[in-house]
């Protein structure tokens, strides 16, 4: 037994020997793509993790993976001698079908890609496009889920947000609210300004930089327009808009001003 396998080894030792330094290789380029693999993933998280949603993190680091992947067993195959020109050719060709096949999809998730990159929104933002409105419920690279004030789940594909106007009214720390009512002709402006800047003094979470404004906004055909302009917290926004709507009209009807309604004046020509 002995005597054979020496014999087998001594006039197989130049095929064993390219053998074995071929599976060396291999086993070399296997611990080069994790090692680099891992170098990449540490460094991406690094660098990234502050800056780029981790929904973006997660996809960069499986593409790295299957692409290390894919350029390993290449060179692996070209160790062994086996030709792989075709094989790339034949990759190449797979995904351009691949990629007239999905393009909708890949386009939807280039699309997220990209609003991920910019931080258009984020988880909880409250966005408008296109006529759609609501909160943000989720976000992943195919679809967008936002849930409208109303209480309705809109699924809306990322290629199709990607290409409205997107408006983001939770991204700033603070909104402007313009809170405007009609009083007479008759009445004073200067009575209505006081009315207003006492409603200013009296509310803390109206911001005093930028200044709340007080102006005649415009000269209507039954009222002249009084306009309070003024930026509060973009959380507690809604809160101060409803609550001064209403104590505008009370206030100004307590100082005596009028609120008109539209009228016209008919005159009859017998």
């Amino acid at each position: 037994m002995s005597e054979t396998l020496f014999n087998f080894l001594s006039v197989h030792k130049d095929v064993l020997f390219l053998l074995g330094y071929k599976l060396l290789n291999a086993v070399i380029i296997v611990i080069a793509g994790i090692i680099i693999y891992n170098i990449f993933k540490k460094l991406i998280k690094h660098v990234s993790a502050s800056k780029i949603d981790g929904a973006l993190l997660t996809l960069l680091r499986v593409s790295l993976k299957y692409a290390l992947t894919i350029v390993c067993l290449i060179m692996i195959l070209g160790v062994f001698g086996i030709n792989t020109t075709g094989l790339v050719a034949l990759l190449g060709t797979a995904g351009v079908a691949i990629g007239l096949a999905l393009k909708d999809t890949l386009g939807n998730i280039a699309a997220g890609i990209v609003l991920l990159v910019l931080k258009s929104y984020r988880k909880g933002d409250f966005i408008e496009f296109d006529g759609f409105m609501g909160a943000i419920k989720d976000f992943d690279f195919f679809t967008t889920k936002l849930e409208t004030p109303d209480g309705v789940l809109i699924s809306a594909p990322n290629s199709f947000i990607w290409k409205n106007p997107i408006k983001n009214y939770s991204r700033n720390t603070k909104r402007r609210m313009d809170l405007a009512i009609g009083i007479s002709y008759e009445d004073s402006i200067d009575t209505a300004y006081r009315v207003m800047r006492e409603i200013v003094d009296a509310e803390p979470r109206f911001l005093r930089e930028p200044a709340p404004q007080i102006v005649v906004q415009s000269l209507s055909d039954s009222a002249v327009n009084i306009l309070l302009r003024a930026w509060a917290p973009a959380g507690v926004y809604w809160d101060v808009y409803w609550k001064h709507m209403r104590l505008i009209k009370e206030k100004i009807e307590a100082a005596g001003l009028s609120i008109p309604f539209p009228q016209r004046t008919v005159h009859l020509i017998k």
